[in-house]
């Protein structure tokens, strides 16, 4: 269960990620470079007495005096309110429609909040990994799809008439299985011209994902279907004037359909490793485009290991979806199979 919630908000923010971000992602801000993240804070003690309000102490720069250096330091004697559904950057949602409400916002306008800090352009990083929830959890749903849709066709007509088609179809699996998928990947990412939109360059990253994905799944549903079209069910389908494809998709896949339920929970949190990989080592999605692996590859040197520890929270993300998908794929195996109850 805490998969399934767990990937219904990350799957709810890809989807109106302009509503959760608390800053524009593409916006810049000299004056808050590797600007530290921010605690809120939810019980304020004044000389009043007690309150309950969310707020924020801001960061000033100062001046080391020992190393000379510019750091920053909480300014705890200014409290900065936030507000729920408050107004912000202007987003656009499902390109229908623009909305300046958030679900949180400082009730200062000119004092910006950066929950997991700022990146080397004063970008709130947490704002981008919002934002690069869309792209990313899409990535893998989308080239899931591909590779399912692939593998279920191919497999399915491999399995189901035999003969030369499945001799032709086999060997082009085996063709498919024999290639090494990340050099390949790679190859294929790198051949993509870098003045491409960044629509284009999306759908091409998605494709070449998804063509090494679907011979394994081809390969097990074609032994599946090897095994029950000669079962009685199938036999009585036939013979009853059920059409190939009824007996197809209304018999014979409902039948192992928990394996393929567990190889799409599987598939995803793939696709999402293989998108950032590709993305964080320059050879997959291209700035301005913003997906978790673009957003890693800012913490790729060794100052902003040591001075900007916060440019690796994209890849907290990145753990917490695919631990989540796999959870829920675990589940919705063992719900499917019926020799499970």
């Amino acid at each position: 269960m805490v998969g399934l919630f767990v990937t219904i908000a990350l799957y709810v923010i890809a989807v109106v990620p302009g509503f959760f971000a608390v800053n524009d992602p593409s916006q810049q801000n000299r004056r808050a470079v590797f600007y530290p993240p921010q605690t809120v804070h939810f019980i304020d003690t004044g000389a009043d007495g007690w309150s309950i309000h969310p707020y924020i102490h801001p960061y000033v720069l100062k001046r080391d005096p020992v190393t000379l250096a510019s750091v920053y330091q909480e300014d705890k004697e200014r409290k900065v309110p936030l507000r729920m559904f408050g107004e912000g950057y202007e987003y656009s949602v499902f390109g229908l429609f623009s909305s300046r409400i958030h679900l949180f916002a400082t009730q200062d306008a000119d004092q910006p909040l950066f929950l997991f800090g700022a990146d080397r352009l004063g970008r709130c990083v947490f704002s981008r990994i919002m934002v690069g929830t869309q792209i990313s959890l899409s990535v893998g749903l989308l080239g899931v799809i591909l590779s399912l849709t692939l593998g279920i066709i191919l497999g399915g007509i491999s399995g189901y008439y035999g003969g030369r088609i499945d001799f032709a179809i086999q060997r082009v699996i085996e063709l498919v299985l024999s290639l090494p998928t990340i050099p390949i990947w790679l190859a294929l990412a790198a051949a993509l011209p870098q003045d491409w939109p960044a629509t284009l360059n999306y759908m091409m990253i998605t494709l070449i994902l998804s063509l090494t994905g679907w011979a394994q799944l081809a390969r097990v549903v074609r032994g599946r279907f090897l095994s029950l079209r000669t079962e009685e069910f199938v036999t009585a389908a036939r013979l009853d004037g059920a059409s190939e494809g009824r007996i197809i998709f209304r018999h014979m896949l409902p039948s192992f359909s928990s394996h393929i339920i567990a190889s799409v929970s599987l598939a995803i949190p793939a696709m999402i490793l293989a998108e950032t990989s590709l993305s964080f080592l320059g050879l997959g999605l291209q700035p301005p485009t913003i997906s978790w692996g673009v957003l890693l590859r800012e913490a790729q040197n060794i100052r902003s290991i040591a001075t900007a520890p916060w440019l690796f929270a994209p890849g907290a993300a990145v753990v917490l979806a695919v631990i989540a998908l796999n959870f829920l794929g675990d589940g919705l195996r063992d719900a499917s199979d019926p020799y499970n109850k």
